[in-house]
């Protein structure tokens, strides 16, 4: 197995008088796509914001690459080669797209290469290039969100939720992006609520309820498995293909 690039070990969260997330223990090796699922409101996206420093662990320890990263501030994580793209995306709708990702890269201007691969992944942005952001379908902007996010080379991403709400034919369009990804050998957390979706990009999975982690192995072991499916997740692979 790839050694680890990520480790979360006892991760607490509180957020003012809430406990979210109680002793939260995984893994992400180097080059995987790994799926953190749970039902609503089990602590994935308090899980990824806790990573990302948003949110401070009350306790526990978070390491990246070795070192660790619990109590760095947001900036520093971000340096270091994280980056995040929230569920609400966080591009700016009155700039241009162009504009969107020249912001995003903030050591220079794009490489070129680097530029054909992303507008590669995806090609709805070449067509909008020059318009405002704020003119893209709800799929076109999570796209630019994930490109702003690989606008420079980063050694772990970090995405929340990146088909919710798409038409199907936006969530094959970003499922075909995210294999993409995953060959070129991109480090990849993604929280997933579309289980089809989770089930042909995860390499492992992680599974959340009540801000305890309940399961984690391979992909492969929860698609075969309806019952645990079922009782992990309250759904089948059947019911979402």
């Amino acid at each position: 197995m790839p050694e680890p690039l990520l480790q979360l070990e006892g991760v607490q969260t509180h957020i003012g008088p809430y406990h979210i997330l109680h002793g939260v223990d995984f893994d992400v090796p180097a080059g995987s796509l790994t799926m953190l699922l749970g039902r609503n409101g089990a602590g994935k996206s308090t899980t990824l914001r806790t990573i990302m420093g948003l949110w401070q662990a009350s306790s526990g320890r978070i390491r990246f690459d070795g070192r660790d990263i619990t109590a760095s501030a947001t900036p520093d994580i971000a340096r270091a080669g994280i980056a995040y793209v929230p569920e609400a995306m966080g591009i700016f709708t009155d700039l241009t797209v162009r504009e969107n990702i020249v912001l995003a890269a903030r050591s220079g201007p794009v490489d070129s290469a680097r530029l054909d691969w992303m507008l590669g992944l995806f090609p709805a942005l070449r067509r909008f290039w020059n318009l405002p952001a704020g003119n893209l379908s709800g799929g076109q902007k999570q796209m630019l969100a994930i490109a702003r996010a690989i606008a420079e080379p980063r050694r772990l991403l970090l995405v929340d939720e990146p088909t919710k709400g798409l038409a199907p034919v936006m969530v094959r369009s970003m499922i075909e992006a995210f294999k993409a990804l995953k060959a070129a050998g991109e480090t990849i957390l993604l929280v997933e609520q579309n289980f089809y979706a989770a089930s042909v990009l995860g390499d492992g999975v992680v599974v959340m309820d009540d801000g305890r982690i309940v399961h984690s192995g391979p992909m492969s072991d929860l698609v075969t498995d309806q019952s645990l499916q079922q009782r992990l997740l309250g759904l089948s692979l059947d019911a979402h293909q």
